[in-house]
């Protein structure tokens, strides 16, 4: 097995940007574009994906066409012991987008969407059902100044 390669090169850049700004591109339109070989193309997004840069080729969803426009972050006190059961039972809860263990006066950070703020509130109470949550504190989205992205870092990072 090769050994990885850490860092991304500018073609791995260019390749990433261009999947990216034209997701339904084939390999071969990509390989021309790019001036390199199909061969290459197909390498480097294997490569890409082995070594865990690329996570995964689906398509992104927006919650608010998908009928759940109001969007909150809450986070949840729970007790340390319970973490695992508290992670499957979040991850049960379809309204939940990501939950993370942080530091800070919060124990797991969880985004949220609801259909409207009496549907984000039956989310929050169906978190603050399960074992080992003591509580939570919510803040709802206005609006997003800069959605998830990561691009950026694949732009800036070096070989």
């Amino acid at each position: 097995m090769a050994a990885r390669r850490r860092g991304l090169d500018d073609l791995d850049r260019r390749l990433l940007q261009l999947i990216r700004a034209r997701p339904r591109t084939g390999l071969l339109e990509i390989a021309r574009l790019l001036g390199v070989a199909r061969g290459t193309v197909s390498a480097r997004l294997d490569r890409m994906v082995a070594d865990g840069v690329i996570t995964d080729f689906g398509p992104n969803l927006s919650p608010d066409a998908l009928g759940y426009p109001v969007q909150a972050f809450t986070t949840l006190e729970v007790e340390q012991a319970s973490r695992a059961g508290i992670s499957a039972a979040l991850t049960a809860i379809p309204e939940v987008l990501e939950a993370h263990i942080v530091t800070g006066p919060g124990d797991v950070w969880c985004r949220i969407a609801g259909r409207d703020h009496e549907h984000v509130q039956e989310v929050i109470d169906r978190a603050l059902a399960i074992p080992g949550v003591r509580r939570s504190s919510t803040v709802i989205a206005l609006s997003t100044v800069v959605a998830h992205r990561v691009q950026p870092l694949a732009d800036s990072a070096t070989a």
